[in-house]
């Protein structure tokens, strides 16, 4: 654990030097103060926001994630010549990248907020805000080490990466309607709700938008979850999801880490 967390430190240390990133929070403090100043109440704003933080933060877990992992394969391949833990490695590297992106969003979202009193106007919605930005942070930056340790050519990689964004935010809720209009003459409840799991930008718009009573805006699976389960009871579910999507990339990548021939 003590090669995990120095080199958490030193990844924490490197990527927060990195221009890019200033630029990703310096955009969030931006537009949360433009939303803010011109969309009224803080619940509006959080609204607003709800839909750029569902495409962007998964967007830059999976590129950068991904960019990351393909740039540091020297640096890698140079600590496993040690006799060193994979494991550890692969914390360290994991923790070094997630940490500062979670934080610039948390910081970029989360100070614009507070000095605009966001945090007495609407406590439950600003908190589940940063909550999921943060936890798609975690999905996606696992998936990204998942796609880059699976696809040694960098090309192939990233397109993979933006692959997987798009089917996450564009093209599911699609071919999720065009299945239910395949299939009306079914019962389809209880088989969206399975469906609606295995996507967790779906999973974060729901728990976002149940906050407002909204869950019909999530979509068809949207509507069906509240439906299902209630505002109350859907929102656990939901998180309960979350969190199971946070551990599935992280332990498919560490296992992907381990075996493979750097």
């Amino acid at each position: 654990m003590t090669l995990a967390l120095r080199l958490l430190a030193t990844g924490v240390r490197d990527v927060g030097r990195r221009r890019w990133l200033l630029a990703y929070g310096l955009f969030y403090v931006a537009l949360t103060d433009a939303l803010y100043r011109f969309g009224g109440t803080g619940a509006r704003t959080v609204l607003s926001l709800a839909n750029v933080v569902l495409s962007l933060v998964p967007l830059v877990s999976l590129l950068f994630g991904t960019m990351y992992l393909y740039h540091a394969r020297e640096f890698i391949q140079m600590i496993l010549a040690q006799p060193v833990s994979r494991r550890a490695v692969f914390i360290g590297l994991y923790g070094g990248l997630v940490i500062p992106l979670a934080g610039s969003f948390l910081i970029g979202v989360g100070i614009p907020l507070a000095w605009h009193g966001a945090l007495s106007d609407a406590p439950v919605a600003v908190v589940v805000t940063l909550g999921t930005g943060m936890a798609l942070s975690l999905v996606f930056t696992g998936l990204a080490f998942v796609i880059a340790l699976a696809f040694h050519d960098r090309a192939v990689g990233l397109g993979a990466a933006i692959l997987a964004w798009l089917t996450a935010t564009v093209l599911y809720d699609g071919l999720v309607l065009i299945g239910v209009v395949l299939l009306r003459d079914y019962p389809l409840e209880r088989p969206l709700i399975a469906v609606m799991l295995i996507n967790p930008v779906d999973l974060g718009r729901i728990l976002l938008l149940l906050q407002f009573d909204l869950g019909a805006l999530a979509g068809y699976t949207g509507a069906v979850f509240e439906h299902f389960f209630g505002a109350a009871e859907g929102s656990l579910w939901s998180s309960v999801a979350l969190l199971a999507w946070i551990v599935a990339p992280w332990r498919l990548g560490l296992r992907q880490f381990v075996r493979k021939d750097f």
